[in-house]
């Protein structure tokens, strides 16, 4: 069972509130790229992202906007902002440290948000069907690189009919892998 292995670089998700404040009232995103999942977009839009000691200028914004704001960073990312964060699967940023994002027309500082993302595979139901997995699955997936072959544990399976096949990991977990160019893993249940 192989599954396109994707690495998710740092980013924030906005709400429509934090949108207008960042960059004005009634701003829109403007799609720069569109990803691998169904509806969503890398934007043209960054902000600053700054913690207690230190900030990440240029962080990417992803679209479309989202009923909270949320900042997914690496662990060397957080800790270089001097955040503790906690592995979560998007979404689940109750009890999590904030931060102040920075755009060009204010500021919005967040009580909670920040999370490094779990490792996680994306399904929709038919792919869940074939490969026989199903939704908050833990499974493990095998890369094989060129010297620093990994196996990733705790990878959870998300299915939604809105998805598409793909597993989606840090920038420290692709370093840690080796991974460059088009990857697929392996996946083991």
């Amino acid at each position: 069972m192989k599954i396109l292995v994707e690495t998710s670089a740092r980013h924030v998700h906005v709400s429509e509130e934090a949108l207008n404040i960042l960059f004005g009232e009634g701003y829109q995103l403007t799609n720069k790229k569109d990803l691998s999942q169904p509806g969503q977009f890398a934007c043209e839009e960054r902000v600053t992202v700054v913690g207690p000691k230190g900030e990440l200028a240029g962080v990417s914004i992803l679209g479309p906007t989202r009923p909270a704001s949320q900042v997914e960073l690496s662990l060397s990312d957080a800790r270089k902002i001097g955040v503790a964060a906690p592995v979560r699967e998007s979404g689940d940023i109750a009890a999590t440290p904030g931060c102040k994002l920075v755009g060009p027309k204010g500021e919005v500082e967040l009580d909670c948000g920040i999370i490094a993302a779990k490792r996680h595979i994306h399904l929709n139901l038919e792919e869940a069907a074939e490969f026989g997995l199903s939704d908050k699955q833990v499974v493990s997936v095998k890369i094989e690189s060129n010297g620093r072959d990994l196996t990733f544990g705790d990878v959870v399976v998300r299915v939604n009919k809105n998805f598409a096949a793909a597993m989606h990991i840090d920038t420290d977990e692709s370093n840690a892998a080796g991974c460059s160019g088009t990857v697929y893993g392996e996946i083991i249940a």
